[in-house]
């Protein structure tokens, strides 16, 4: 009894110690993969670091209606039929914003001279999905551009930077005919940091009055464009 008690144990003991040695080894293995799994997540979120874009410089928008001083209305646009101007509709005044006046100087016999003036502002702020104020306002003001150069029915179509005036500007100039009548206008579209301002300026003799002159037209409204984009700084100074 004492020899099968003894060789009992001993099998016991010998059949032990394999699954002992499995437990230690599994043991081992899933403290090194647990291990190894939270250096790899770190790694890979180090990895991919969000997007960031520059901040937009500017927040708001001027009022359009208030973009010019009197002076200028009344250089620009003779005997004006409402110096306050007519106010477009907008959804989001932060956004966008736009302005327009007209006149009509009667001069009797000589006939009349007409002039329109309107300006629009843009502002765009910055996004990491699309880009940076900066970068969106300048993707617009060369479609702007594209645009005006593009008019249907214009010709004698010119382009040309101008100076001093944001950070960017250019003057498209072209003649077109509306209703028997031979205008000459002047667009200028600037860009001022995450801002576009486009004014279109444009003027006709009728009834008889002579065309007036576009580089008159033309200095006028590079003038102009100074002022609104200086109201656009001023607004969020």
């Amino acid at each position: 009894m004492h020899r099968s008690a003894k060789r009992l144990a001993s099998l016991l003991t010998c059949a032990a110690v394999p699954v002992l040695l499995v437990a230690g080894c599994s043991g081992s293995t899933s403290a090194k993969s647990s291990g190894d799994s939270a250096p790899s997540g770190s790694s890979s979120s180090a990895g991919n670091p969000s997007p960031t874009v520059a901040a937009a410089k500017f927040k708001k928008l001027p009022n359009p209606c208030e973009a010019f001083s009197k002076d200028t209305i009344n250089k620009m646009l003779p005997k004006v039929k409402d110096a306050a101007g007519s106010q477009g509709k907008s959804t989001d005044t932060a956004a966008r914003g736009a302005c327009s006046w007209s006149s009509s100087d009667d001069q009797g016999v000589d006939g009349t001279q007409f002039r329109w003036l309107d300006v629009a502002y843009q502002r765009y702020d910055s996004d990491p999905a699309i880009g940076s104020g900066d970068k969106r306002a300048t993707d617009f003001y060369t479609k702007q551009i594209a645009d005006a150069k593009g008019t249907k029915g214009a010709k004698k179509v010119a382009a040309a930077p101008t100076a001093g005036t944001g950070d960017a500007a250019t003057a498209v100039t072209y003649d077109i005919s509306k209703d028997d009548n031979d205008f000459k206008n002047t667009t200028i579209v600037a860009r001022t940091a995450n801002i576009v301002v486009t004014i279109n300026y444009n003027g006709a003799g009728m009834a008889g009055a002579d065309t007036p002159n576009g580089n008159d037209l033309l200095k006028l409204a590079q003038a102009a464009a100074k002022e609104a984009v200086a109201a656009g700084a001023k607004a969020n100074a």
